[in-house]
């Protein structure tokens, strides 16, 4: 899979909406590389390569090697436009990292031993898909896992309760408590939720 994140690149200067239309005749991506204090540079990429590349979860939170006209560039995708209907990149989004300083980004989280839950009769509710990190270009992972095996029935995983691989920070926690998002519940079953609602009403009737 390492090849799907180093893609050759060429620099544009035919820039506009007619150019641009041009380069996805011709099975080209427009694209533009910005940040790090430096000029932003518009590229094209081949279509095939970016179209294969993108498939892959990966792709959107792993540090990618641009060949820019023999130059070789590390950046992150930060923003990427698709047509509503047709199998087609319309234009993509790099942005440039330093090895020596943090990024931020967002990873998917993958939930495991979901099933565990399950067998106990409650509903999954994911309340993230992705969550917001800070790391170094080195530490930044794939995705974040988060393990339902101890999770019971009617209890929250915050993002406190989420284990960071080394080197990796929330950046909701960073703002404070108050950002503690939460990130997965398991819902009891209906009806077992409204016995335990009538067993209390019962209760505080008999008192």
């Amino acid at each position: 899979m390492t090849d799907l994140f180093t893609l050759d690149a060429e620099v544009r200067t035919d820039l506009g909406k007619g150019a641009s239309r041009r380069l996805r005749h011709a099975n080209k991506v427009p694209a533009i590389i910005y940040g790090l204090g430096e000029e932003p540079v518009s590229i094209t990429l081949a279509h095939n390569k970016v179209w294969r590349a993108q498939q892959e979860e990966a792709f959107y939170s792993h540090v990618l090697n641009l060949n820019v006209d023999g130059k070789s560039v590390e950046v992150l995708i930060k923003d990427m436009q698709r047509h509503p209907h047709k199998e087609l990149v319309m234009h993509m989004d790099f942005l440039r990292v330093d090895a020596k300083k943090a990024v931020h980004t967002n990873v998917p989280v993958h939930f495991i031993n979901e099933e565990n839950v399950s067998k106990a009769g409650a509903t999954i509710a994911h309340h993230v898909t992705e969550i917001a990190i800070s790391c170094l270009p080195a530490n930044l992972p794939e995705f974040i896992e988060v393990d339902l095996a101890d999770l019971e029935v009617g209890q929250t995983l915050h993002l406190s309760d989420v284990k960071f691989p080394e080197g990796v920070t929330s950046d909701e926690l960073a703002k404070g408590e108050s950002h503690d998002q939460a990130v997965v519940t398991a819902n009891a079953p209906k009806g077992k939720a409204d016995d335990a609602e009538g067993e209390a009403e019962a209760e505080e009737a008999a008192e």
